[in-house]
């Protein structure tokens, strides 16, 4: 339990349902859903459908998405691959041939095909009760009618105005006369509304065919991209057998590559075989054997990890005890290791998490993103669609398995997470916000509940650090004793302008019938149940 007399947030207990989310009107719109009779699938798609509106910089129906989900507490976990893919005429040839050797963060070649909206609307086909037109509607209030931006947002909103210039588009319909909405101004966003309700009519359709794809193609091709209507008709998520590592007596579960999820699994591989126990929780110790397994996971990651559909990924050998303890023996608890490869790809914190538990136990792991914020800062001028630059994590190397090519996906940061207990049922819905960050934060949000007995609020305000293009970034909250300690270990450390994402997490309670939900104060968090 918290120390009462130090000012934070209590975990939320609920009996018939709960969300958290990272945005306050986002827990609401679950909530509406729950009370109104759907379930946990059909409130985690109203939740991040409102973020898509309130929360531009983050997440948007131009993104991508990926689902974790146990129906009924107990049975398969069900894993969604919603990520998009290049087009179908982007090489690493086409690039090279003009200058090229990497994609550029508003590069229009940076925008995949965008893989959310399809993943929505298979995921209310199979396992929702309510319709793709019902649970569409409070996002589609909020950007017709408007919304009171909250501090943090306009924080992150201001930190883009020179990006969203870029584009003619993304600056009439993100900007104001060249500014950023302020903290509680109303915005609101009338194209992106006028695409919500096209797709509450039409479904799947209403966005990758017709006007609003034809929007899309003609906005990209205006600036250079290869994109055909075919590359948006021809998305489809993919339903992927989840993959998994044992720690505490639990199997942990993540998507498979593309994404990056293997990489959290290696991290607590290798951290399995400490005595994390023995160190405070912020202590040098267990902050330096986190930020070296970091490091050695990382270095995997970056030479393996690609679209399995295209390379072959050793998925195997990555969740290998083998591998594990290999990598554990290069871990000296006296000195930071020469760095074996630093952590790669653009720095980015921006990504919406949520999870909803519902009174059926049926229990969803969902995470939506835009990759960098505002991704790509190109914004199709009639539909209001930002487009993400997920594309931006392939290398232009024409021996790396992460290389782009026409129709393969891109390594993926975005990871949601589930907890199976020794019976197989869901025992904690969870996931992490911040880019790359995200495999440190499940393998650190994991280890303060199991190996320290936090509860999943303290868990989420527990201080973070991430190893980093070489350097360790160390939050604010990290003592300043630590922060020298690790620093005389050979860490080169810095303070982060602004903190590693967040995350939230609801832990369910079988023998009491009860959820206990958890969100991240760094952002918007917000965790509500009934």
């Amino acid at each position: 339990m918290r120390d009462l007399q130090q000012p934070g947030r209590s975990v939320v207990h609920a009996t018939n349902g709960a969300a958290a989310t990272s945005h306050p009107f986002s827990t609401l719109a679950a909530m509406e859903i729950l009370q109104a009779g759907g379930n946990a699938v059909d409130a985690a798609v109203a939740a991040c459908a409102v973020q898509c509106v309130v929360e531009p910089m983050s997440t948007g129906i131009g993104g991508d998405c990926f689902v974790l989900l146990q129906k009924g507490g107990q049975g398969p976990v069900i894993g969604l691959n919603g990520s998009g893919h290049a087009p179908a005429k982007l090489t690493a040839d086409h690039l090279l041939d003009q200058g090229i050797d990497s994609i550029g963060l508003e590069s229009p070649h940076s925008v995949t095909v965008p893989g959310a909206v399809d993943a929505w609307c298979r995921l209310l086909d199979d396992h929702g009760t309510m319709g793709i037109d019902r649970v569409l509607q409070r996002a589609i209030a909020y950007a017709e009618s408007g919304f009171a931006v909250t501090p943090r947002i306009s924080v992150d909103w201001s930190r883009n105005v020179k990006r969203l210039s870029l584009d003619a588009s993304s600056a009439a319909q993100y900007l104001r006369d060249g500014v950023s909405p302020s903290a509680g101004e109303v915005w609101r966003s009338p194209e992106l509304a006028g695409t919500l309700k096209a797709i509450a009519s039409k479904g799947r359709a209403g966005f990758y065919e017709g006007a609003v794809a034809e929007d899309i193609v003609a906005h990209l091709q205006s600036h250079g991209a290869v994109h055909e209507l075919d590359d948006l008709a021809a998305q489809a998520c993919d339903y992927v057998d989840p993959i998994s590592s044992e720690y505490a007596g639990r199997q942990i579960m993540e998507i498979p590559p593309n994404g990056q999820g293997v990489t959290a699994l290696l991290m607590l591989n290798i951290l399995k075989g400490f005595d994390l126990e023995a160190y405070d929780p912020v202590s040098v110790e267990r902050l330096h054997i986190e930020a070296e397994a970091t490091r050695l996971a990382f270095a995997e990651r970056d030479k393996y990890v690609a679209d399995p559909r295209q390379s072959n990924v050793p998925v195997e050998h990555l969740l290998s005890e083998e591998l594990a303890a290999e990598l554990r023996e290069k871990i000296s608890l006296g000195k930071a290791m020469a760095d074996p490869a630093k952590v790669t790809g653009p720095v980015y914190r921006d990504t919406v998490y949520l999870t909803v538990v519902d009174r059926d136990l049926n229990a969803v792991s969902f995470i939506n993103s835009l990759y960098f914020s505002f991704g790509s800062c190109l914004t199709a001028p009639k539909s209001g669609v930002l487009l993400q630059n997920r594309g931006a994590g392939f290398v232009v190397d024409k021996e790396h398995p992460n290389c782009v090519a026409p129709r393969k996906r891109p390594l993926h940061t975005i990871i949601p997470g589930m907890v199976l207990g020794g019976d197989g049922r869901c025992e904690i819905s969870f996931g992490v916000m911040g880019g790359g960050y995200q495999p440190v934060g499940h393998a650190h949000l994991l280890t303060n509940i199991f190996d320290y007995g936090m509860d999943v609020q303290e868990a989420i305000d527990c201080p973070r650090t991430f190893h980093v293009a070489g350097k360790l970034d160390v939050e604010r909250s990290v003592p300043d004793n630590v922060r020298q300690g690790l620093a005389a270990l050979g860490h080169e450390t810095q303070t982060p302008e602004m903190p590693w994402g967040g995350a939230q997490a609801i832990m369910i309670d079988y023998r009491n019938g009860t959820m206990a939900a958890g969100s991240d104060p760094r952002k918007d968090g917000c965790a509500m149940g009934f």
